[in-house]
């Protein structure tokens, strides 16, 4: 609505009558209000004009609402109030880390790469409620009501606002219960007498291919294998128990390498990368929580 029209001029001057009732005169009113006495008077002609009924009783030395001035401060102050609330909690909300925060995450996002540190972002922000919700496809985040999602791989084209946060290595692993079995490739087309692990990529609803990456250099392989996994953790504790061979997010098993339960076998071609994205409707303003949540994330999985 324009702000010249008679109802923006209505509830300016119904301000400006709570502003003189409060601050007990004109001039303490021009004051609080950043404009001049003569304009506060002005205000409250106009808005007795409008509504047809005196709402003060002035004098050089006294101030005092009309039966009908009171009744009409005493409804709308509260209503003013409420919005100037409603106005400080909406400008907070760029700068106060606080308020419900929706996020959309994909199995292995959630359940592997967050989860271990979501207690640690609620300790950090205590007004913060947080719903991370699992779905295979992104959707419609405005119309499903999220504020952001975090997914692997590089984004569709979209309306959405795409931010890199990192990229992690793509590795092939197995379990030294699998090698001890079926002993070790040396070299990548060895890989076609193994049993190796394929996962569902949910974008196509197919199996990932498998690359193998070395600066420059990519060798696309034939990974025979009967497994096909679309649920992360099955797929890891599969690896992990001795199924077979598989590729896999170092990010994602980078504990299992660290204590020894999978083992790197091809360190040499482990250039191939992928990146992890957040997805937003916006990048006019993002409220704080939004901002805290992003940086949260890269901090933690980038340790």
């Amino acid at each position: 609505m324009p702000l010249n029209t008679p109802d923006d001029r209505l509830l300016s001057g119904v301000g400006v009558l709570v502003a003189v009732v409060e601050s007990g005169s004109f001039n303490r009113a021009a004051k609080a209000l950043g404009i001049t006495q003569p304009a506060v008077s002005r205000a409250i002609a106009r808005l007795e004009a409008r509504i047809g009924v005196r709402l003060l009783d002035r004098t050089t030395r006294s101030l005092t609402l009309t039966a009908e001035g009171r009744r009409l401060y005493e409804e709308t102050s509260p209503l003013l109030s409420g919005i100037a609330d409603a106005v400080t909690l909406a400008t907070g909300s760029s700068s106060i880390v606080r308020g419900r925060l929706r996020v959309n995450t994909d199995p292995l996002v959630s359940s592997i790469l967050l989860a271990p540190h979501l207690g640690g972002f609620l300790d950090r922000y205590p007004e913060v409620s947080l719903e991370l919700l699992t779905r295979p496809e992104i959707g419609d985040l405005v119309s499903d009501g999220f504020d952001l999602a975090i997914r692997f791989g590089e984004p569709a084209s979209s309306s959405l606002v795409a931010r890199k946060l990192l990229e992690t290595h793509v590795v092939t692993v197995a379990a030294p219960s699998y090698l001890a079995k079926h002993g070790r490739p040396e070299k990548l087309t060895d890989l076609v007498k193994h049993h190796c692990l394929h996962f569902r990529d949910p974008r196509t609803n197919q199996a990932f291919e498998w690359e193998f990456h070395r600066g420059r250099k990519i060798v696309p392989i034939k990974a025979p294998g009967r497994l096909l996994l679309s649920d992360p953790h099955t797929f890891l504790s599969a690896c992990v128990s001795g199924a077979g061979i598989a590729q896999v997010l170092a990010l994602s098993v980078q504990t299992q390498l660290d204590c020894g339960e999978l083992i790197n076998i091809f360190p040499d071609w482990a250039d191939e990368k992928f990146p992890l994205f957040a997805l937003y409707p916006s990048r006019q303003l993002p409220p704080a929580k939004l901002r805290a949540f992003i940086e949260f994330v890269v901090l933690e999985l980038t340790r």
